[in-house]
């Protein structure tokens, strides 16, 4: 249960930095709104996962969870670069927070 806390925590991350996202493209209120929610309820997940998960590993994936998502809503909606590079460290990204979870 604390790993699917934590899923939902990295969401929540992502939703915040599309709020900072709004702010930037003018829509400052909603933005503002938007991202004091989200980054209040991912912090609070964050801290319900941390119970029961290692802190270093949590907020590990905390942050991975907020970097791939915040990078492919770039791409897909705010068309961002998609080079062969930043999608390799991406996947890098990935794969070291599989390795987190799979190292407990």
């Amino acid at each position: 249960m604390a790993w699917i806390i934590l899923l939902c925590s990295g969401v929540f991350e992502v939703a915040g930095v599309v709020g900072f996202a709004r702010i930037s493209h003018g829509q400052r209120a909603s933005g503002i709104a938007l991202a004091t929610v989200a980054f209040g309820c991912g912090l609070a997940l964050l801290h319900v996962a941390m119970q029961s998960i290692p802190m270093a590993v949590a907020y590990s994936v905390f942050t991975g969870i907020g970097a791939v998502g915040s990078t492919l809503i770039g791409i897909v909606f705010w068309g961002d670069s998609m080079r062969p590079q930043r999608l390799a460290w991406l996947a890098g990204v990935i794969v070291a927070v599989v390795g987190l979870k799979l190292s407990l």
